[in-house]
């Protein structure tokens, strides 16, 4: 089975690997295809082991060119964790000696270049850059100044870029793998891509992604991105901590959360009321009371550092419309409530709103249930490089082309909102 165009997405995470192919026609998705499997080598996004991610790659990708039949060389895959940063960068450029002129798209790419130059270091690399305003002469605040008189123009420009250390190891991972990398995307981005649409576009919308060891809060106002924020924590401190407090091994306390905890008030929870676990083939009775207490008190921990990067970015004065939360953590019971309790804001569970993946919602298998979860990211960036003015869309078993014409794929970012 020959497919004449496919996107192949891979969501590299501290726990999981998944992996998306997408057949595409034009810039229609028409078959999506799914696999994923534990992740090893990798900690708060960051290599740490090349061997032991080169091995998991490997096989996720191997299975993806089973299900598929699509002879896999090319993929596009994410950057995240601590290795990930933000900054502004602004320029200044004159555009006439005397008078005014009209403001053109190369007086743009002029600037937003310029403004690149400034913002870069050679230890850096951009990954994502985004003009957030600019001004002409007296006037600021303007979205799009192409058609309008001024006698200067300048830009502020967002620039979301990753270690280059941190990117040339991921790179020789992937290599090893027997797979090149065609772009890079930053998780949050691409996972806001997924799950906000149009009707995201006013106000303040933020994304709260809770993976195993660390946490992504992406931050947009009128649908451009205003901060993004890294904590590193995650699900996983709960679950140490159970660990810890209760004596047992890590992958028995994780089973522990999964299925017996509850976030929350306590105190309707019978003292008497006892859970039983397998440990060294014995088991052994634990109040359910007590493993509510010590995974309660973690997770207002978790909400309170997002609250803490919150409070540091939204002025009092301004509301925000939309936060979406995604994770694993968001199907232990009461966590939801509780981050709405300790952040005093709506809460709601992140869901798949791109209408270009709209007709697979009912129809996949993977994207059922608590499931799709698992795909977020991945879909994200499909859905990213589709958006691209000349998606890197690649043809089965062809050379691929060699993607130098970057800046003016990401020029077009000047002119259409992010999500």
């Amino acid at each position: 089975m020959i497919f004449n165009n496919y996107i192949c997405a891979v969501d590299i995470g501290s726990s999981k690997i998944s992996a998306v192919c997408a057949k595409v026609s034009g810039r229609k998705i028409v078959e999506l295809f799914f696999e994923n499997a534990p992740s090893k080598g990798v900690r708060q996004g960051v290599v740490i082991n090349s061997i032991d991610l080169v091995s998991c790659l490997s096989r996720v990708l191997s299975g993806l060119k089973r299900k598929s039949g699509i002879n896999i060389k090319y993929v596009y895959t994410n950057l995240s964790g601590s290795e990930v940063a933000a900054k502004h960068s602004h320029a200044i450029m004159p555009l006439a000696e005397r008078g005014n002129k009209v403001i053109s798209p190369y007086d743009i790419q002029q600037i937003v270049e310029q403004a690149r130059v400034l913002g870069s270091s050679l230890e850096e690399e951009i990954i994502h850059q985004m003009p957030a305003s600019f001004s002409i002469d007296s006037k600021s605040n303007i979205l799009s100044p192409v058609g309008l008189y001024s006698h200067r123009l300048e830009v502020d420009l967002y620039l979301i870029y990753g270690k280059l250390s941190a990117i040339q190891s991921l790179t020789r991972v992937v290599n090893q793998a027997g797979y090149e990398i065609k772009d890079l995307y930053f998780s949050g981005v691409a996972t806001a891509a997924c799950i906000f649409n149009k009707e995201n576009r006013q106000g303040i919308n933020v994304l709260c992604d809770i993976g195993s060891d660390i946490t992504e809060l992406v931050i947009f106002k009128d649908g451009l991105i205003k901060a993004i924020e890294i904590l590193p924590i995650g699900g996983n401190f709960l679950t140490q901590h159970l660990a810890d407090e209760l004596k047992i091994p890590f992958e028995l306390a994780e089973d522990l959360k999964k299925s017996h905890a509850s976030i929350g008030d306590s105190g309707n929870i019978p003292e008497d009321k006892e859970i039983l676990i397998k440990k060294n083939n014995v088991y052994k009775p634990i109040k359910q009371k007590l493993v509510a207490e010590i995974v309660t008190a973690k997770a207002k921990e978790i909400c309170e550092q997002v609250k803490a990067a919150l409070d540091k970015n939204i002025s009092v004065n301004d509301a925000v419309h939309n936060f979406s939360c995604c994770g694993r953590i968001v199907f232990v019971e009461g966590f939801l409530e509780t981050m709405e309790n300790v952040l005093g804001i709506s809460v709601r569970l992140a869901r798949i709103n791109n209408p270009l993946l709209s007709a697979f919602n009912n129809k996949s298998e993977e994207l059922s249930g608590q499931k799709y979860l698992d795909y977020l990211t991945a879909l994200g960036v499909i859905c990213q490089a589709l958006l691209d003015e000349q998606p890197h869309i690649l043809s089965s078993g062809q050379p691929a082309k060699n993607p130098l014409k970057k800046f003016a794929v990401r020029l077009k970012e000047v002119y259409r909102e992010y999500f």
